[in-house]
């Protein structure tokens, strides 16, 4: 299975929490949240459930993700 292709990642000021917009190899579009744990050394994983939303566009994702996570704002 091929990964998606991320188009944005923008962090949480505090740098624990991460979303993702991304491209699906069939042209479709997604996000996701994450957050990692300082002190967990595995890294970042998915916390937000989003990752089966589809959008026409990345700024339509990009939207809903404004709309569905609490401290992430478009730029």
């Amino acid at each position: 299975m091929t990964k998606p292709l991320v188009i944005t990642s923008r962090n949480s000021a505090d740098g624990l929490l991460c979303v993702d917009v991304f491209q699906r190899q069939d042209g479709s579009f997604g996000f996701e949240e994450f957050r990692r744990d300082p002190e967990d050394a595995s890294g970042w994983y998915a916390v937000g459930g989003f990752n089966a939303l589809n959008f026409g566009s990345a700024d339509d994702a990009d939207r809903d993700a404004v709309a569905r996570v609490s401290w992430y704002e478009s730029e």
